[in-house]
Protein backbone atom coordinates (compact mmCIF):
# COMPACT_ATOMS: atom_id res chain seq x y z
CA UNK A 1 0.00 0.00 0.00
CA UNK A 2 1.18 3.06 -0.85
CA UNK A 3 2.03 6.21 1.93
CA UNK A 4 2.97 9.80 1.72
CA UNK A 5 6.30 9.50 1.22
CA UNK A 6 5.92 7.76 -2.21
CA UNK A 7 5.12 11.59 -2.96
CA UNK A 8 8.53 12.82 -1.81
CA UNK A 9 10.36 10.01 -3.17
CA UNK A 10 8.81 10.63 -6.72
CA UNK A 11 10.10 14.31 -6.12
CA UNK A 12 13.79 13.25 -5.73
CA UNK A 13 14.08 10.93 -8.38
CA UNK A 14 12.19 13.74 -10.90
CA UNK A 15 14.88 16.68 -9.18
CA UNK A 16 17.89 13.98 -9.64
CA UNK A 17 16.67 13.08 -13.61
CA UNK A 18 16.28 16.75 -14.27
CA UNK A 19 20.44 17.16 -13.37
CA UNK A 20 21.38 14.42 -15.26
CA UNK A 21 19.24 16.27 -18.16
CA UNK A 22 20.86 19.48 -17.63
CA UNK A 23 24.26 17.89 -17.80
CA UNK A 24 23.77 15.27 -20.61
CA UNK A 25 21.59 17.48 -22.88
CA UNK A 26 23.17 17.35 -26.14
CA UNK A 27 25.28 20.18 -26.95
CA UNK A 28 24.41 22.56 -29.91
CA UNK A 29 22.11 25.41 -30.57
CA UNK A 30 19.34 23.50 -29.45
CA UNK A 31 20.59 22.95 -26.33
CA UNK A 32 18.41 25.28 -24.23
CA UNK A 33 15.23 23.96 -25.96
CA UNK A 34 16.24 20.07 -25.40
CA UNK A 35 17.14 21.08 -21.48
CA UNK A 36 13.59 22.84 -21.08
CA UNK A 37 11.23 20.89 -23.03
CA UNK A 38 12.87 17.59 -20.96
CA UNK A 39 12.69 19.43 -17.47
CA UNK A 40 9.21 21.02 -18.00
CA UNK A 41 7.57 18.05 -18.85
CA UNK A 42 9.14 15.92 -15.84
CA UNK A 43 7.86 18.80 -13.91
CA UNK A 44 4.47 18.12 -15.48
CA UNK A 45 3.77 14.81 -15.29
CA UNK A 46 4.79 14.70 -11.82
CA UNK A 47 2.58 17.74 -10.88
CA UNK A 48 -0.80 15.88 -12.94
CA UNK A 49 0.57 12.49 -11.04
CA UNK A 50 1.43 14.05 -7.45
CA UNK A 51 -2.52 16.37 -6.97
CA UNK A 52 -4.25 12.68 -8.72
CA UNK A 53 -2.03 10.53 -6.09
CA UNK A 54 -2.72 12.98 -3.15
CA UNK A 55 -6.46 13.01 -4.29
CA UNK A 56 -6.83 9.12 -3.81
CA UNK A 57 -4.76 9.37 -1.03
CA UNK A 58 -6.81 11.42 1.10
CA UNK A 59 -10.27 12.06 -0.73
CA UNK A 60 -12.16 15.47 -0.01
CA UNK A 61 -15.53 13.22 0.07
CA UNK A 62 -16.36 9.93 1.76
CA UNK A 63 -18.00 7.06 -0.71
CA UNK A 64 -21.42 6.43 0.04
CA UNK A 65 -22.88 3.04 -0.65
CA UNK A 66 -24.91 3.25 -3.67
CA UNK A 67 -26.87 -0.14 -3.67
CA UNK A 68 -29.12 0.83 -0.31
CA UNK A 69 -32.96 0.82 -1.46
CA UNK A 70 -35.26 3.90 0.02
CA UNK A 71 -37.76 1.08 1.49
CA UNK A 72 -34.70 -0.53 3.25
CA UNK A 73 -34.54 2.15 5.77
CA UNK A 74 -37.79 1.73 7.08
CA UNK A 75 -37.81 -2.09 7.65
CA UNK A 76 -36.77 -2.69 11.21
CA UNK A 77 -35.44 -6.71 10.60
CA UNK A 78 -33.12 -5.35 8.00
CA UNK A 79 -30.54 -3.73 11.22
Amino acid sequence: MANGWSVFISLFAIVGLSAVVWVFAPKGENQTVWRSSLILTFAACYILWAITFMAQLHPLITPRRSNLRPEAHSDPRLF
